[in-house]
């Protein structure tokens, strides 16, 4: 008896995580409402890293279902997709209606891009979850991608930026964004690091370094970070791209025993 109640609470304790990645995302909705949007962007990012303990746990435990994996997209859609969409719309481009209706209409449109191209990510992940290479993610994944326009507002808030004076650099940010979330550039999904694997000891020193600069500003270091993983998709795909290319015209290349 007391083994099958203890199986059972296994079983919920990845979608507990999962709810409160579901709560985060809420939670910097009505933050972003009542105009805290640092409070905002700081609960996405506790979303995701609830986000990633919970597919963990599921697998530490054995306890992966298909209710979990419906959930977990379901919850990201709120947390990566609608709240990140809400928040930089209400802290930035809202103030674009001040221009004129026309640019009113592009404000809230590329909020809503935003949120749509997260349905479309988290909808193709779930269809081609069993056939991609683990590796890497084809588009940016909603997560990272939350994380970018958070901590462009993190920053903001940080530095005591306006949100509505740098509706310049929200706009195309959250449109650039988006459209990375349904491109089909690679990008390094971080699963395949060997994590039971022995690694040289030097390679404590970068992680202890990104420690000591996380500490010492993290909207700073988080907005170049999300800002080079942003960037890092389209140069591994053309750099991956240029060497395929190389190969083929070395393989083609006639040798001197065809002459």
């Amino acid at each position: 008896m007391n083994g099958g109640r203890r199986g059972k609470g296994i079983y919920l304790l990845p979608n507990l995580f999962t709810t409160g990645a579901l709560f985060s995302g809420y939670y910097a909705i009505v933050a972003a409402v009542n105009g805290q949007f640092e409070t905002a962007a700081i609960a996405v990012f506790i979303a995701g890293l609830l986000d990633g303990l919970d597919g963990r746990i599921a697998r530490m435990t054995n306890t992966q279902s298909e209710f979990g994996v419906q959930y977990d997209s379901l919850s990201d859609l709120i947390s990566f997709g609608l709240a990140p969409s809400l928040v930089i719309y209400l802290w930035s481009l809202s103030s674009m209606k001040a221009m004129g209706e026309m640019f009113g209409k592009l404000g809230w449109l590329a909020a809503f891009l935003y949120a749509t191209c997260a349905a479309l990510r988290l909808a193709r992940f779930n269809v081609q979850v069993a056939s991609v290479d683990k590796r890497y993610f084809q588009g940016l994944a909603s997560p990272a991608a939350a994380g970018t326009l958070m901590s462009w507002v993190w920053f903001g808030e940080n530095m005591g930026l306006a949100g509505q004076d740098y509706w310049w650099f929200s706009a195309p940010l959250t449109v650039v964004v988006a459209l990375m979330m349904v491109s089909n550039f690679r990008y390094f999904s971080f699963k395949s690091w060997p994590i039971r694997e022995k690694i040289p000891f030097w390679w404590l020193l970068p992680v202890v370094l990104v420690f000591v600069l996380l500490a010492s500003n993290p909207p700073l270091v988080l907005l170049l970070v999300t800002l080079l993983y942003l960037v890092s998709g389209p140069v591994t795909t053309l750099l991956g791209r240029q060497r395929k290319r190389r190969k083929g015209t070395a393989a083609n290349k006639p040798t001197n025993e065809a002459r």
